[in-house]
């Protein structure tokens, strides 16, 4: 469990997020190449990748096989299995932000319908199954093309 609670020391700090994510090395995670500050705005720039899930499933009419949805969760499984051991969880997983190179592959603020209960109510103690939560709701979409819990924006 940790605490989500940002101390003054981190909210000046705004360079510990990018910190983190330079730690991260995986094949499953895309790569930050490099953090701008200008005039107090941190700019995280990433690998470039071609596609996200949402842009493959949002004017789809044929269902995903199983062994697509199966690739694509078992890669970004892998990537938050690496976050998880490191001590670091997602929190804002979605099929926007799950990222593909090309399909079938991937890796991955936030639409209410995929957080966890413990994030939507504002909870200061969550942990890494906040990113299991999001996960089984993304997986249900992949399959049926349509949010497990749709809500408004």
């Amino acid at each position: 469990m940790r605490d989500a609670r940002k101390t003054e020391e981190q909210k000046r700090d705004k360079g510990e997020k990018g910190e983190s994510l330079r730690k991260m090395n995986h094949p499953n995670i895309v790569k930050l190449k490099e953090v701008i500050r200008e005039s107090d705005i941190l700019y995280f720039v990433f690998e470039y990748m071609e596609c996200n899930l949402y842009q493959l499933m949002k004017d789809r009419e044929k269902m995903f096989s199983e062994g697509e949805v199966r690739n694509w969760c078992f890669q970004v499984f892998q990537g938050l299995a690496y976050m998880h051991q490191w001590g670091y969880f997602h929190r804002y997983l979605k099929p926007a932000r799950e990222i593909s190179s090309q399909p079938p592959y991937t890796e991955y603020v936030s639409t209410r319908w995929y957080r966890a209960s413990e994030v939507l109510l504002q909870s200061y103690l969550y942990s890494s199954k906040v990113d299991m939560w999001a996960m089984g709701a993304i997986m249900a979409e992949l399959f049926s093309l349509r949010p497990l819990f749709p809500g408004a924006r």
